[in-house]
């Protein structure tokens, strides 16, 4: 059983314009709305790459309605959890001029700390057995920086794979408490060892690091456009991202995640799991606004991630500067 959680989730709004001009009225695009917010999409992936999971997200008032029907209209399983206020939206918009995108969230309602709680009561109410939990995306104002923590400790004596894929304060005290799975950018890695930045060498180095100490069992650095490197306590495996024209990077993390977590739930390899979720954030980014992957892109995508990976482009990494 997969579970994903969401304390944070929105309403994507896509819509595009000409040109973006200030103080004048733009006349946009008719608008496109999806279920967003990190553990939501994550559950949309697997949907789409045939898997099933239970989609477990915080919603309230009108908006959170719509979120609900969104979430239905995808044909993933859901479990809601009230809250008081209004589920959020978030807004992307393509400028048809430049190809430009701007992608504007709002922070979300604040939960009140029994809301929080009943958040945690939720998870500790589902049937079991669970095997990975997917906790993804930030946390709304007025939970503490702690709570991926205690879900994070709950899930390790549950004996629950957990899947983390957020940032900032709330993402190192979770690693604090070690989880399975860290999809960090190169920025995050950085901070969870105490560092600046880090050179190529130094990201391997740094996610053998925690994995040597204990906090996770896998790490999957994202690198954005170049793909994601692959570290486990026994080596590594880059994986190179295939050479296409993005059009929206909406949800291609969310996609990763999810095309991991779906490959980890079918019995694959390490080795295959990143290179599904290679294949499925790339696929995203061939979509407009705030729109997932199609399946049929995700075979393509990996044939080619397929072939690049086994001619031996590890090498490749190495030889080019990193990032943050």
């Amino acid at each position: 059983m997969i579970v994903t959680f969401t304390p944070n989730p929105a309403v994507d709004i896509s819509t595009s314009v000409d040109r973006l001009t200030p103080t004048q009225k733009l006349h946009c695009a008719q608008p496109r709305y999806d279920a967003g917010g990190g553990g939501i999409n994550v559950s949309k992936a697997i949907r789409r790459l045939g898997g099933q999971s239970k989609a477990v997200f915080t919603a309230g008032g009108p908006m959170g309605l719509s979120l609900e029907q969104l979430v239905a209209d995808e044909g993933v399983d859901y479990q809601i959890i009230g809250i008081e206020g209004l589920t959020r939206e978030s807004f992307v918009v393509t400028e048809n001029s430049t190809g430009l995108q701007y992608r504007f969230g709002t922070p979300g309602p604040a939960l009140s700390p029994a809301e929080g709680t009943a958040c945690l009561e939720a998870l500790e109410a589902l049937p079991g057995p669970i095997e990975y939990l997917v906790g993804s995306g930030s946390l709304p104002p007025g939970l503490p920086v702690d709570f991926y923590a205690q879900i994070a400790r709950w899930a390790k004596q549950k004996g629950i794979r957990f899947v983390l894929d957020t940032s900032g304060e709330p993402l190192k005290q979770a690693v604090a408490e070690g989880v399975f799975l860290l999809k960090p950018n190169v920025g995050e890695l950085a901070r969870l060892v105490g560092k600046d930045r880090l050179n190529a060498s130094e990201v391997h180095e740094s996610a053998r690091q925690l994995i040597g100490e204990g906090r996770c069992t896998l790490v999957v650095v994202s690198l954005g456009p170049r793909g994601a490197l692959l570290v486990t306590a026994q080596g590594f495996e880059y994986v190179p991202t295939p050479p296409v024209k993005s059009v929206s990077t909406v949800g291609a993390g969310d996609s990763v995640v999810g095309g991991m977590v779906f490959a980890l739930s079918t019995g694959q390899s390490y080795h295959n799991m990143v290179r599904l979720g290679v294949a499925c954030g790339t696929a995203a980014t061939l979509n407009h606004g705030t729109e997932l992957f199609h399946k049929t892109d995700v075979d393509e995508l990996l044939r080619w991630i397929n072939e690049a990976t086994d001619a031996g482009t590890q090498t490749d990494f190495f030889a080019q500067p990193i990032e943050p």
